[in-house]
């Protein structure tokens, strides 16, 4: 036998037999040294702790405005973490543009759309099948689900530049001339918020001047709830969050993401200090060492606006870390957003334990939505009288509707809870816009539900709604006419739910296309899409699932058989 005849048996021998050979080229994904180099330049002397994961993604994605195969190998080189890790985490979220070997790179301008529901009935289909054929090889347009200015639509983002009531010739212009960056609104700055006295509440509470416990029993007797959706008691959460041994952890719920809601982003625009200094009373009575703010990525001018005032912040409390969605409607829910800050997908954790027991870091942990905090001040220095003296039709308090649709004066509406959807047209909203006739509406955003005109004398709060299969939620309200088909409407909420769904559990993630497909038929099968429904709510893991079908049923319920969709009417 010959040595090319010996060389070609060892070939195939079991790797055990005889000397191991080293390999010609190493095993595994190999570092690029440009790509290795242009990470550590941008994470500079930053710590590579794992939660910072997706802050760095970001970093990558406006850096570059997109993420190539190299700089998440080299990103999880750098925070010694394993490539699968990382490439999961980035391809989770809508807002990291992924990619990989081989393919074409992104545009270097990205026009998004908004496709949800009140974008919808003003035009966004046009303006986006316009954009398509006229913007250039160097711009990408893309839909998306709501981006927080519903008041405003139909509204599309250039880079991070909003163009409201968008044109397709105005948006076009921002692409071409570089308009890619936030405008940055007037607000009340940390110097006038003082003269105005603000912090001073949080001072005297600091001292002991307004004890803890006065806090929390103002809290109780306003009967102030959690404006995020849920409606939790907050009195009662925080007295909860503080009777776990810490150390404890404050997280902030900003990642409004409910189609048709835009409050928080009101707020947040305006008076940034009054949410802060609420932020930080619930941090001191429930004695947290550190808050995570956790903004949604659709509010850019928010992100700078709270970047410049939290360096301001009086001395003495938690650290305040701010922390930036990425474009996934799941982690508003509270322990998806955990996983969020934590530098993960954001899936949802099964309960018990609840985050008051095993929150953030595996912590205690206290999370408030942007509003309810907001009203902290108000609350305890007017007291809890004037709050609970606030509502109409048996009750408390004042809420910020969202409103949208075919108003004349759609936007945030402060008004009593408690009050009707005729009530808040009427009085807030300078009655429908001209040529409309009142025919519908969502009192809760895109899973809150539908229902009729004729069912318009219900009293718009918590605990008001449920027993007609919806909910008040973030009091997100869209207003529909008879120009709507509320048929397309369902439609273009269930294909939001699929969109968004994050895919842990088979019920939601399989039930939400199944009902898109559905009702994508000329006939609805009733019966098929309530036993659906059903296996949804029963089945899901969390609120999205269990609340998906809920305009579905209401259309069901409300607006008889669903045979021929029409032409809806812009």
């Amino acid at each position: 036998m010959s040595k090319h005849d010996v060389h070609d048996v060892l070939k195939f021998e079991h790797p055990g037999a005889g000397r191991r050979r080293g390999r010609a080229t190493p095993k595994g994904r190999q570092i690029d040294p440009d790509a290795a180099h242009e990470i550590a330049e941008l994470l500079g002397d930053r710590s590579r702790q794992r939660d910072l994961l997706i802050e760095y993604l970001h970093f990558i994605q406006d850096r570059y405005q997109q993420i190539s195969a190299a700089h998440l190998a080299s990103l999880a080189d750098e925070m010694g973490l394993s490539f699968a890790e990382v490439f999961e985490t980035a391809t989770f979220y809508a807002h990291f543009d992924v990619v990989k070997e081989g393919d074409p790179k992104i545009p270097s301008i990205t026009i998004r759309v908004c496709e949800s529901v009140s974008c919808m009935i003003h035009g966004s289909e046009r303006l986006f099948a316009e954009l398509q054929a006229k913007a250039g090889p160097d711009i990408r347009v893309v839909r998306v689900p709501c981006v927080g200015r519903c008041d405003t639509a139909p509204v599309a983002e250039v880079g991070h530049y909003f163009v409201d009531a968008a044109k397709t010739e105005t948006v076009l212009h921002a692409a071409e001339h570089g308009h890619t960056h936030p405008d940055i609104p007037d607000y009340i700055g940390y110097d006038a918020y003082v003269a105005a006295g603000g912090y001073a509440l949080l001072a005297k509470i600091r001292t002991g001047e307004f004890s803890v416990d006065a806090v929390l029993d103002g809290l109780d007797h306003s009967g102030l709830r959690g404006l995020g959706g849920a409606g939790f008691p907050t009195g009662r959460k925080w007295r909860s969050v503080r009777a776990e041994k810490g150390p404890r952890l404050m997280c902030v719920n900003g990642d409004e993401g409910e189609p048709g809601t835009f409050k928080d982003r009101f707020y947040l625009e305006r008076d940034p200090h009054r949410f802060l200094e609420g932020m930080l009373i619930g941090a001191h009575v429930v004695d947290v060492t550190d808050v995570y703010i956790y903004l949604r990525d659709e509010y850019p001018a928010i992100h700078e606006i709270l970047r410049r005032e939290i360096a301001k912040l009086p001395p003495g409390g938690p650290q305040v870390h701010l922390r930036r969605g990425a474009g996934a409607y799941i982690c508003g829910e509270e322990s998806s957003l955990i996983e969020s800050v934590e530098g993960k997908r954001g899936l949802p954790r099964q309960k018990p334990p609840f985050p008051f027991q095993v929150g953030l870091f595996g912590r205690p942990t206290l999370i408030n939505n942007v509003e309810t905090l907001y009203w902290m001040r108000d609350i305890l220095e007017k007291g809890a009288d004037w709050w609970a003296s606030q509502g109409r039709n048996g009750s408390k308090g004042l809420r910020s509707y969202s409103v949208s649709g075919r108003v004349k004066e759609p936007g945030m509406k402060l008004a009593p809870a408690g009050l009707t959807i005729r009530e808040l047209i009427d009085e807030c909203c300078g009655g429908m816009a001209e040529g409309h006739s009142f025919a519908a509406y969502l009192p809760g955003g895109a899973s809150g539900g539908i229902l009729p005109a004729s069912m318009g004398d219900i009293p718009l709060d918590f605990g008001k709604l449920e027993e007609y299969g919806c909910f008040i939620g973030s009091a997100a309200v869209v207003v529909l006419s008879d120009k709507d088909d509320i048929r397309d409407v369902s439609i273009n909420l269930m294909r939001f739910f699929e969109d968004e769904s994050c895919g842990q559990c088979t019920p939601c993630r399989v039930g939400t296309a199944k009902a898109v497909k559905l009702m994508e038929r000329p006939i609805w099968d009733e019966a098929l899409l309530a036993e659906l429904s059903q296996t949804m709510r029963d089945a899901s893991i969390c609120g999205l699932g269990q609340a998906a079908s809920n305009p579905l049923m209401s259309v069901i319920r409300y607006f008889g058989p669903m045979i021929e969709p029409r032409q809806a009417a812009e």
